[in-house]
């Protein structure tokens, strides 16, 4: 279906777009010449539902394989799973030609790949993304990390794969929350980036939820290739590019450290509010059309994602949002909506307006 190369100098690689896509990795691994022996991280489902057919590729193409399960939860990204699996990396890492291989979702990558970041001081890795949002974004652009029990993602690297591989077929097996959860970044692209994206959602969202393939194929697509072009120009977060790829994130991450990384709230649902909310700031500061943030709150509730917030105490909340990594100097930093398809970051936002509109956004 596709193809995107992400290009960074001697970083660069392919995002390669297509249904069957997992049953090529291993042709494709020895092609990029990685190793002969795959580290592969995932979690118990996902490994039950592509393990088989992931490990008979790898050892078709003469490669060694050794999986280790974490476990299916944001809860993953800790020292202790970090620790365990690098142990287990080392034990096996006997011919010294190891790779690692993230197969799962956002949790999986940012934790397969940042122990491969820091293992020897960095070894390749590949992401196999198996849900909507990692495919669209967090399995694109070399961003790793874990968790400190205040905040998300505190402890992480830059540190690119060598090829992502987004097997479109796997998405039709998501449970319906799932799907939900990654279309919350997808439409944050449209928001960012590209209005026709937006109004293709707003078109075609049933189709999506009904998992056309033609629907996910574009929307894979356009979201990566967008959030490649933004990666391309700031790849270490450094000119404020690739800033504005956190639309919706300082509150949505706020609303998860709130909620202890719970069941309460996916991703995408913690984002989605974060979106309205940062739609709301922007209107209120007169940076925004009210119809605009409208059909921004409209179109995140048509595709069934939260538009408020629920049992958490808005005091929890804000002082979850101000231990937020994207803090500048002690000054706030929020990426903005000024109209659908274009942001701008803005800085030192007042407690007042933020207080406000989280108290908005909060159910009573």
């Amino acid at each position: 279906m596709g193809k995107i190369r992400l290009s960074l100098k001697d970083r660069s690689y392919d995002i390669i777009i297509r249904n069957g896509s997992i049953k090529d990795t291993g042709a494709i691994a020895k092609r990029l010449a990685i190793g002969n022996d795959a580290f592969v991280v995932s979690n118990k489902k996902i490994w039950s539902l592509y393990g088989r057919a992931l490990e008979r590729s790898l050892k078709g193409s003469g490669i060694n394989v050794l999986h280790a399960l974490v476990q299916d939860s944001e809860k993953a990204k800790s020292f202790s799973a970090l620790a365990g699996l690098l142990c287990k990396m080392s034990a096996f890492d006997t011919r010294k030609t190891l790779f690692v291989i993230a197969l799962g979702g956002g949790v999986i990558g940012d934790l397969a790949g940042f122990a491969a970041a820091i293992y020897k001081r960095g070894i390749p890795y590949i992401q196999i993304p198996t849900t909507l949002l990692a495919q669209v974004d967090s399995a694109i652009g070399g961003k790793t990390a874990i968790d400190l029990p205040v905040a998300k993602n505190l402890v992480g690297a830059f540190y690119q794969p060598k090829v992502v591989l987004s097997d479109i077929s796997i998405l039709r097996s998501l449970p319906e929350r799932e799907l939900r959860n990654g279309l919350a970044e997808v439409i944050k692209y449209g928001v960012i980036k590209d209005r026709r994206l937006f109004e293709f959602l707003e078109r075609n969202y049933k189709k999506i939820l009904r998992r056309d393939s033609q629907a996910l194929a574009f929307i894979v697509a356009r979201s990566s290739a967008i959030k490649a072009r933004v990666v391309e120009t700031d790849e270490l977060d450094k000119t404020g590019a690739r800033a504005i790829l956190n639309y919706g994130h300082t509150i949505g991450h706020a609303i998860e450290a709130a909620s202890e990384y719970g069941e309460c709230y996916y991703h995408g649902e913690a984002i989605a509010v974060g979106m309205i909310i940062a739609a709301r700031l922007a209107t209120d500061l007169g940076l925004m059309k009210s119809a605009d943030a409208n059909r921004i709150e409209g179109l995140i509730r048509s595709v069934g994602l939260p538009t408020k917030i629920k049992k958490l105490p808005k005091a929890r909340l804000y002082d979850a949002y101000l231990r937020d990594k994207k803090f500048v100097r002690g000054k706030s930093r929020l990426v903005l909506p000024t109209r659908i398809g274009s942001v701008k970051i803005v800085q030192a936002i007042s407690d007042h307006l933020i207080r406000k509109a989280i108290a908005r956004c909060t159910q009573k």
